[in-house]
């Protein structure tokens, strides 16, 4: 009674490790899971799993766990695909000399190089695959598949108490490498996923800069302002982090924000943008237009949905005098507000044809000035902290 009763515990404790696989999105992670819970479960003296290697397409040997002197350094052991232990479960000898898939013990291979029914080519094999085997100081190794692709191996150790696995513990074994192979699979596949999405976020952002520089270069009195004024919101925004919860996807809208603030710019004539003196009041309308401008330029791109308000909104006015749509307060949006005193700021600490540039302390003491009116007072203070440094 108390042997099927511990029996039943181990199959559990072993289904309820494989459902928490899938949840595992990290490779590397989930291998580790599966070896020191095979060490702690099984009682194995030691296991490590041969893992395939897509980029070099060879299987390594990934992780180890057991006692001292039985670890195998990770990443020491290669194994191509005409490795006799690879090419046995490849080309599926498993099943031709076994008539099944499974788990391959090393006692069962020394039997079967016994058997003088095989080919010469077969125990050939058998004897190569007991030298891997050997070299490993595995007592058994098991296959992980998913489909017909051979994803890894599982080499086990002999048990704590020298004894020979029981049928049940290898049927479980079998059992256990398929839910072992579609957990690796759900994490190499999210793995491949996660580092897509950083290759096209890095592209996205080379051609954001790029953008950028191609709007700063067609003004030719304000060269370095978009740089700048990025610089002095992702700073302004910092200090806000004190107040308000701004989070990394906030200050990731608010980078590209910045950035393309200006963008709607490129609609706008080179004649208006460079001019020295003051503009007439059509001029200005222009001008004024590049708000929406950039709106237009922009709104086809899904990504940009959350940066889009601080490319629209960053020449409105906490008092509602403001353009394009005159929104007043808290109305305007967190990602305007801190783009707006960050554009206003670097206009000021700027050399233009009509004026000399403000010091810092001079712009930042102006800024002051006009909290409550042209900008909220919370943002104000931020940037008082963040913009003398």
């Amino acid at each position: 009674m108390n042997k099927k009763t511990r029996v039943l515990d181990y199959k559990k404790e072993l289904e309820s490790a494989a459902k928490s696989m899938i949840l595992i999105h990290d490779p590397q992670i989930l291998i580790k899971m599966i070896v020191r819970m095979i060490v702690q479960k099984v009682g194995v003296k030691h296991t490590g799993i041969l893992l395939y290697d897509k980029e070099k397409n060879t299987y390594i040997f990934t992780v180890s766990r057991g006692a001292a002197g039985l670890k195998v350094p990770a990443g020491l052991a290669r194994m191509d695909m005409d490795n006799p232990l690879i090419r046995f479960f490849t080309e599926r000898y498993d099943k031709k000399i076994f008539g099944a898939e499974g788990v391959l013990e090393a006692k069962r291979i020394s039997l079967e190089l016994k058997n003088k029914k095989h080919k010469p080519a077969i125990l050939t094999l058998l004897n190569k695959v007991s030298y891997q085997l050997e070299m490993f100081e595995a007592a058994a190794c098991v296959p992980s598949f998913f489909r017909d692709n051979l994803l890894g191996i599982l080499l086990l150790g002999e048990k704590k108490d020298n004894s020979r696995f029981k049928d049940d513990e290898l049927n479980f074994f079998t059992a256990l490498a398929s839910d072992v192979a579609m957990a690796i699979r759900n994490a190499q596949l999210f793995a491949e996923l996660e580092e897509e999405l950083a290759k096209r976020k890095s592209l996205f952002m080379h051609t954001t800069i790029a953008m950028a520089a191609a709007i700063d270069a067609k003004d030719h009195y304000t060269h370095g302002h978009i740089s700048r004024v990025t610089n002095y919101s992702l700073a302004i925004a910092e200090r806000l982090k004190k107040h308000k919860k701004i989070n990394d996807e906030f200050m990731e809208n608010l980078h590209i924000a910045s950035l393309l603030h200006d963008i709607g710019k490129i609609g706008t004539p080179e004649r208006i943008l460079n001019k020295s003196s003051e503009l007439t009041i059509g001029e200005r309308k222009v001008i004024q237009e590049h708000p929406l401008t950039g709106v237009t330029i922009l709104q086809s791109i899904k990504e940009l949905n959350e940066a889009i308000p601080g490319v629209k909104y960053h020449h409105e006015r906490y008092d509602g005098k403001g353009y394009p749509e005159g929104l007043k307060g808290k109305e305007i949006p967190l990602i305007a507000s801190i783009i707006a005193v960050a554009d206003t700021f670097d206009a000021m600490t700027t050399n233009r044809p009509y004026r000399k540039a403000l010091s810092k302390e001079q712009a930042v003491s102006e800024l002051k000035r006009c909290s409550g009116a042209q900008f909220d007072p919370e943002i104000i203070k931020a940037a008082q902290e963040a913009l003398v440094e």
